[in-house]
């Protein structure tokens, strides 16, 4: 897989500051758009894809139900799947996820009701017997499931999307710039951390500013690219929850990470497998956005350099 050059760009204090930046931005994501291609055809990304497929894909209202109940959740799957497919155990003790899951049964041609229920109804069906009526769905039944960081047994395989390099002065200067961005930041030591798999959070706040929160680890480049790319939602996505346009929020966010990141001299070519994950057959869809990437990403740097040469 390509790999994003771990040299620091600069640029001239001049007039033309702005047209370069959104230039090498606009290449940096021409050369994204190949190491996410280059993620998609590795054998790494086909083992994860294998196991992913093995999930069930959930209807809109059950994953709403599932973020309203585990609002961390990543993979979802029932006590005996998580057994049976995968070799983990669902931990003593832990809080099971309710959903509806379909109920598939003999249905009567003329009322749709299951056997048992068409015998209790008014419907007067008899043509066929119950015997011969195809299946279908009669209803929904209450079932439990359990997210991943609920289990522990065999490792699902992971994909390597950490940010490598030295960020020892970027991580203050990042910190320094969130009051400047109006963002409220923390660093939750990982002990503390309230959100499963999920490496840094955004919430957004009615009437004051968004809280990040990022888990602290011993990597501080990706530390350092995590807290942007939570800045990034704080910037760009503020009011906009829907779940079917959270792929589209998290290209945003993770291009704005490894564009930042990139400018400060750090390896970001993990962020392809991030997005191979999230929007893996259309990885051009970063470029009809480039505008919005490219103007947060300015913006960002641009905070941090300032903050930074105060110090």
């Amino acid at each position: 897989m390509a790999t994003s050059s771990s040299t620091r760009e600069t640029f001239d204090d001049s007039d033309t500051r702005h047209d370069e930046m959104h230039s090498t931005i606009e290449a940096w994501l021409g050369d994204l758009v190949e190491e996410v291609d280059d993620a998609v055809s590795s054998d790494q990304f086909k083992e994860w894809l294998d196991v992913q497929s093995r999930f069930h894909d959930y209807s809109y209202r059950n994953t709403l139900l599932i973020k309203l109940q585990c609002p961390h959740a990543t993979t979802v799957a029932g006590y005996r799947t998580w057994q049976n497919e995968f070799d983990r155990h669902v931990r003593e003790g832990e809080k099971a996820i309710w959903i509806w899951a379909p109920i598939i049964a003999k249905q009567c041609p003329e009322c749709g009701n299951s056997p048992s229920y068409h015998e209790r109804s008014d419907c007067e069906y008899d043509d066929t017997e119950p015997d011969e009526w195809d299946k279908g769905l009669v209803g929904f039944r209450p079932t439990p499931v359990f997210d991943v960081s609920q289990t522990e047994g065999e490792p699902l395989p992971e994909l390597e999307t950490e940010a490598l390099g030295n960020a020892n002065e970027l991580i203050p200067g990042l910190l320094k710039a969130a009051s400047v961005l109006e963002v409220e930041v923390e660093i939750v030591p990982s002990r503390e951390w309230s959100h499963g798999s999920a490496k840094g959070i955004c919430q957004y706040r009615l009437g004051t500013q968004p809280l990040v929160e990022v888990r602290d680890r011993e990597n501080e480049a990706d530390l350092a690219v995590t807290l942007v790319h939570e800045y990034a939602h704080a910037l760009l996505h503020s009011g906009i929850n829907t779940e079917d346009e959270r792929p589209k929020r998290e290209l945003e966010a993770e291009a704005v990470g490894y564009i930042v990141g990139r400018y400060f001299g750090l390896d970001t070519s993990g962020s392809a497998f991030y997005l191979a994950a999230w929007e893996g057959d259309e990885p051009e869809t970063l470029l009809d956005r480039l505008e919005r990437i490219s103007s947060t990403s300015q913006e960002i740097i641009d905070v941090v350099e300032e903050v930074m040469s105060d110090e």
